[in-house]
């Protein structure tokens, strides 16, 4: 049946536009950072439904589950959310007069990014866009992991170290709370510099840090800084292969102690590499990702990525304005 057209402004619309907000205003600001229009190439291969109702342009729902990620909402709270607010209408591009999705279409639509793998495809493009704004630095990045806990329950020693209600959740020691969480790593790759996010992966618990490095770092990373559960031979080689330069503490053994030069050496990098804390602790505070939402891997990702997302527009608008 094709797409809906939304966003035909009418009287009542142009009689509320005057009315400001704090709120309006920050999402307006966000609305003029970015091309909007390259996202909607990215979108362009989900397929429209040939049958039913004219489904919501992708582009509209994109920027409705930004919202989400922004203001910590749950689908049924979406809906509700987007009924209410103007000032979520005026950002997704809706009309008053146009209807707005419900939940289990902003679930469906979720659905449809998370099994395409367009969500990497969004963040991507996001970066692409930030770095022509000058707003990378790329002269350093820090990389870090943290625990979150499954949405499921945490099973019982009789029960074994897995869940069926969340297969791909598993057992992690978590050296923050020195105990182990069941559920998943998210791993983090920031800007030196700007504090914006370049990458970012999602694994079970039990993944060590350091295997994750790899595929972590991006392009044009710098010298790249990291705490001690990254020391090895072997990620050294790789950021010496690559051309980047080595902030990775060195970590002691039981018959080989660091040695002062090494011991100063780590002293020096944790003030460089502790903005990267502050990114987590924004994730988890204003994002909610203490605990997990979905009960397994790919849709945890892109809830991770598309909160990743909300995280570096709100902070460009910081950027933009120094």
């Amino acid at each position: 049946m094709g797409q809906r057209r939304i966003g035909q402004l009418g009287l009542l619309d142009a009689a509320v536009s005057r009315r400001g907000s704090r709120r309006r205003e920050v999402l307006d600001e966000i609305s003029g950072l970015l091309d909007w229009s390259a996202f909607e190439r990215v979108l362009a291969v989900l397929p429209v439904a040939a049958k039913g109702e004219p489904s919501f342009p992708p582009l509209m729902m994109f920027r409705v589950l930004l919202l989400q990620r922004w203001y910590g909402l749950s689908d049924p709270a979406m809906e509700d959310a987007l009924f209410d607010r103007l000032s979520f209408q005026r950002f997704a591009g809706l009309s008053l007069e146009d209807e707005t999705p419900d939940h289990s279409t902003i679930w469906r639509f979720r659905e449809r990014l998370t099994k395409g793998g367009l969500v990497e495809g969004l963040f991507a493009e996001l970066e692409r866009q930030l770095g022509e704004r000058g707003f990378l630095i790329k002269q350093g990045t820090l990389i870090d992991a943290s625990m979150v806990t499954s949405a499921a329950r945490r099973p019982r020693k009789e029960e074994g170290p897995t869940s069926e209600t969340d297969p791909d959740a598993r057992f992690g020691a978590d050296n923050e709370r020195r105990r182990f969480t069941f559920g998943y790593k998210m791993h983090v790759a920031v800007d030196q510099g700007s504090g914006l996010i370049r990458n970012g992966l999602l694994t079970s618990a039990n993944i060590q840090d350091v295997s994750v490095a790899p595929a972590l770092i991006p392009p044009e990373a710098g010298t790249v800084y990291a705490d001690r559960g990254y020391h090895s031979k072997g990620l050294r080689a790789q950021l010496q292969a690559r051309g980047f330069g080595d902030g990775v503490m060195r970590r002691g053994q039981r018959n080989k102690p660091l040695s002062p030069v090494e011991v100063e050496r780590n002293h020096a990098i944790v003030p460089l590499r502790s903005p990267v804390e502050a990114v987590f602790g924004t994730l988890k505070r204003t994002y909610g990702f203490t605990r997990m939402r979905y009960f397994n891997a790919p849709r945890n990702l892109a809830a991770y990525l598309l909160a990743c997302m909300a995280f570096n527009l709100k902070r460009s608008l910081v950027l933009a304005a120094t």
